[in-house]
């Protein structure tokens, strides 16, 4: 689908350094773009689903994971 939008100059031309540089089309970078943009809010909602899943259960968390699970997260948001 073809869609025009209007963005800062400044982001755009970031956005055409990041293009050539990873040899993508612009449109496959702006694609890549939105897709990252709508899976990061999307997961409230998968989260709550899988909480919701994990209570019917009563599914617990090893000890032994819970640690170095919250360490790779903490790596992930920054």
């Amino acid at each position: 689908m073809k869609v025009a939008v209007s963005i800062p100059d400044p982001i755009f031309r970031e956005a055409e350094k990041v293009s050539r540089r990873l040899r993508v089309p612009r449109s496959q970078l702006y694609s890549r773009a939105v897709e990252a943009f709508v899976r990061k809010h999307s997961d409230p909602e998968l989260t709550a689903e899988l909480n919701a899943a994990l209570a019917k259960v009563g599914a617990k968390t090893d000890p032994g994971w819970e640690n170095p699970g919250l360490e790779v997260l903490g790596r992930e948001k920054q």
